[in-house]
């Protein structure tokens, strides 16, 4: 199955939300410190932790501690500065899907970081 990762999530019902989506499909989650938030939190517990133990959720000091953990697995960033559909690739297991934090995303030296075929634009809806 998948690995999803995110990188210096700021939102904690955001993230307990994941865990749950993690828990239901059995994608292993990474968490990229720094936190935006306690990891105790009242809100992060709520959305996804009755899952806690259905999940397999793995915490890294930094981003290069996470690119160490994930030695030869293919990284797709997931940003509004993809230059690939989501829909034009075929996944592999064990791929990982990378998404930076709510409020900025990926940052362009992590988002430069990562073959252009690996850098994926997943649509919004119209609003």
């Amino acid at each position: 199955m998948f690995h999803i990762a995110l990188y210096e999530p700021e939102i904690a019902p955001n993230t307990g939300n994941i865990i749950r989506l993690c828990a239901n499909n059995g994608s292993q989650l990474h968490l990229i410190e720094p936190l935006g938030f306690d990891f105790e939190e009242k809100k992060l517990r709520r959305a996804g932790l009755d899952y806690a133990d259905l999940t397999n959720v793995t915490r890294h000091p930094n981003f290069d501690a996470f690119l160490q953990a994930m030695a030869g697995k293919r990284i797709m960033a997931c940003t509004t500065k993809g230059s690939r559909p989501h829909t034009e690739l075929h996944f592999a297991k064990d791929d990982v899907l990378l998404f930076g934090p709510e409020t900025r995303g990926l940052p362009m030296s992590i988002i430069e970081s990562i073959p252009t075929q690996q850098r994926l634009r997943i649509p919004m809806a119209a609003t």
